[in-house]
């Protein structure tokens, strides 16, 4: 008997595979970079809240001493420290705000490493579904031979019994 047909488009099919496979891990990578960033934006909104905290904190403070009669030292080290901290505030706000520019662009990157994956799996689908029918055409082929030569060999068998003068079994 023959040996077995190889699928000559084995070779595409493993690099579908691949291909479907590293779109896969492209995504994984794409989901948790969006999560880090988000979580970089929740931290950075808590150091601002933290900042208009000590911010409020320190007026409250800067308040009570001036109404106690600190001096104008006293007063100029807070209106310096409460300056710092709005300068900090606005470079908080300005971090922000990048962030959420990058958070946008991880989006997009999620968004077009979905669609990448879901095209590998598509086509990976495609060539399995090619396999299958072509294992499908093969394994039909060859019964249809498979037939072919029993009925050649059924009759040879009955042209040899027929030679020979013995009568079919269903006759007996």
């Amino acid at each position: 008997m023959a040996r077995p047909l190889r699928y000559r488009l084995e070779a595409l099919l493993r690099l579908k595979q691949r291909l479907k496979k590293k779109a896969e891990v492209e995504l994984a990578r794409a989901l948790k970079q969006l999560e880090e960033e988000k979580k970089k934006l929740e931290k950075l909104e808590e150091e601002k809240k933290e900042i208009q905290l000590k911010e409020k904190e320190n007026k409250k403070k800067m308040d009570l001493k001036m109404t106690a009669g600190s001096g104008v030292a006293v007063g100029q080290r807070y209106v310096n420290f409460l300056r710092k901290l709005a300068e900090d505030l606005e470079q908080k706000v300005e971090e922000i705000e990048d962030q959420k520019d990058v958070i946008e662009k991880s989006k997009e990157a999620v968004v077009q490493t979905r669609a990448n994956y879901i095209e590998a799996a598509r086509q990976l689908r495609i060539m399995e579904k090619h396999k299958e029918l072509w294992q499908k055409k093969i394994k039909k082929e060859l019964n249809r031979l498979e037939e072919k030569e029993m009925d050649e060999l059924g009759q040879t068998i009955h042209g040899l019994r027929r030679w020979r003068g013995e009568k079919p079994v269903f006759e007996l």
